[in-house]
């Protein structure tokens, strides 16, 4: 399982849906099917697949990657309209693309049925990594078109991505990532911000970020969130003129970006809090949640979350992890889809820590009516060894108060890796159930699993993963019930 902190590479698509989550009610999971490469295929590349995005249900597009049969990465989206998926599509990159474009996409959003559009980066003639948006207009994919980058990016030597994306309607998305920027003595990261209005990307404008910044601030965008178009709320981290790292938010206000703010972090935070946000989500205009990590003044890494309520970040609280944690519990999450939130109040999130033994655990904590409960240790299948430490929970989603579904990885009886859904019925997380590989396939390896799911409602939802085929190949696979 691949961390997003940094954005990575991009694979081709699992997609995994839930059975009921009635009370009682026992979740049944189809076996897998591998999903059809287009032809000469030889795989997808390090078992990656973090874009997923559902319309309605049964109406998703999975977005990926495959190595061709010269060995060239392509870029990879596949649609599911009306619960059926279809073969998937290359993407034809911008016209100013290298010969070996490496496209990876990292995040998709759909604005409607037949309208979804899919972000990421791509390698063009001089080599230098550019960032790409790639759209889907009434059911029918066009040409990716790259970024117009901020008026101060670097000229050569350029490394752009767009990292997360979010559409409110057909035609209203907004995207965010980093790029190049002309700085003395040497060029710096910042972040970028860009809007589709209407139909038309506009040009990207560079984030502005609180006072007292490093020459350098190395800013990190990971992931946005739009209540409606024109309001979102962006997250990720900067460097300040001390060497600290801060947990960065930006939000959008009636289409105007606002300048960056470093989120307030618990009392027991160090100087140096190596603090970011990796996952957001907004149920309101002005009523968001966003997750991440800090370290506290003994060096030990937590887990925190803070709130917006009518536009005001709170200060972030830190997470309470299980009964039995190590010391220090280097809480992590994979920068996915770590929350969901069914209502103002009412959220869950996961992701994974350290238990005293030194093993990896997979964890959730639930807010139940505006207050955030104790972390709760995910519950795997008999004979689990532990989560591990390329496993735990990635991606989660609610459909009603206290009933949602996560999909995670963990390490079975014989130390190999396997992918797992687990649903929370009237409150309760369930025990994880395996899912079944195709064509008897062992493991998901290191770098599969689940890495995304969507509920749609409680028996209508879609995860997207990977597993492994052989040593050194990955597949994506899909199990769909609608």
């Amino acid at each position: 399982m691949k961390f997003v902190r940094t954005v990575v590479v991009i694979t081709a698509a699992l997609v995994v849906a839930a059975m009921p989550t009635l009370a009682g009610a026992a979740p049944s999971w189809p076996a897998a099917k591998i999903v059809v490469l287009p032809a000469g295929a030889k795989g997808v590349p390090q078992g990656y697949l973090p874009a997923l995005s559902c319309a309605t249900a049964g109406d998703c597009v999975a977005g990926g990657a495959y190595t061709n049969a010269k060995g060239v990465v392509e870029g990879l989206l596949s649609n599911e309209i009306s619960g059926v998926w279809r073969s998937p599509i290359t993407i034809t990159p911008p016209s100013d693309a290298s010969a070996n474009p490496g496209v990876t996409v990292y995040a998709s959003s759909c604005g409607a049925v037949g309208n979804c559009s899919a972000v990421g980066s791509y390698l063009d003639t001089t080599n230098a990594s550019q960032a790409f948006v790639v759209s889907e207009i009434g059911n029918f994919w066009h040409s990716a078109v790259a970024v117009g980058l901020p008026a101060n990016a670097v000229g050569s030597g350029q490394y752009a991505q767009l990292h997360s994306i979010a559409c409110a309607s057909a035609g209203n998305c907004s995207a965010v990532g980093t790029y190049s920027a002309k700085g003395t003595p040497l060029a710096t990261t910042q972040g970028l911000v860009v809007n589709e209005v209407h139909g038309v990307w506009q040009h990207a404008d560079e984030v502005h970020l609180p006072g007292g910044t490093n020459v350098n601030p190395f800013v990190t965008l990971t992931q946005i969130a739009c209540a409606t178009a024109g309001n979102c709320s962006a997250i990720g981290s900067y460097i300040d003129n001390n060497g600290a790292t801060h947990a960065l938010m930006v939000n959008e206000q009636s289409n105007r970006w606002l300048a960056g703010t470093s989120i307030l972090l618990p009392g027991n935070a160090s100087t140096f809090p190596d603090a970011f946000l990796s996952s957001v989500t907004c149920t309101t205009v002005g009523n968001c949640t966003a997750v991440g990590n800090y370290d506290n003044s003994s060096g030990d890494v937590e887990g925190l979350v803070t709130n917006e309520a009518a536009r005001v970040w709170k200060r972030a609280a830190a997470m309470v992890m299980p009964t039995g944690a190590k010391a220090n519990p280097h809480v992590f999450f994979y920068g996915f889809n770590a929350i969901a939130c069914s209502s103002t109040g009412n959220c869950s999130v996961g992701g994974q820590y350290s238990d005293a033994s030194g093993h990896y655990q997979g964890f959730f904590v639930d807010e139940v009516n505006g207050s955030w409960q104790n972390a709760s240790e995910l519950k795997l299948p008999g004979g689990s060894l532990q989560a591990g430490k390329n496993g735990g929970v990635v991606a989660l989603s609610c459909t009603s108060n206290g009933n949602c579904s996560a999909g995670a990885a963990y390490e079975d009886a014989a130390g190999s890796y396997q992918a797992l859904v687990i649903n929370r019925v009237n409150g309760t997380w369930l025990t994880g159930t395996k899912v079944a590989l195709p064509s008897g396939a062992a493991s998901v390896g290191v770098d599969g699993g689940v890495y995304g799911l969507i509920c749609k409602a409680a028996n209508k939802c879609t995860a997207t993963g990977s597993y492994q085929q052989s040593a050194t190949v990955y597949q994506g696979f899909t199990v769909s019930v609608n």
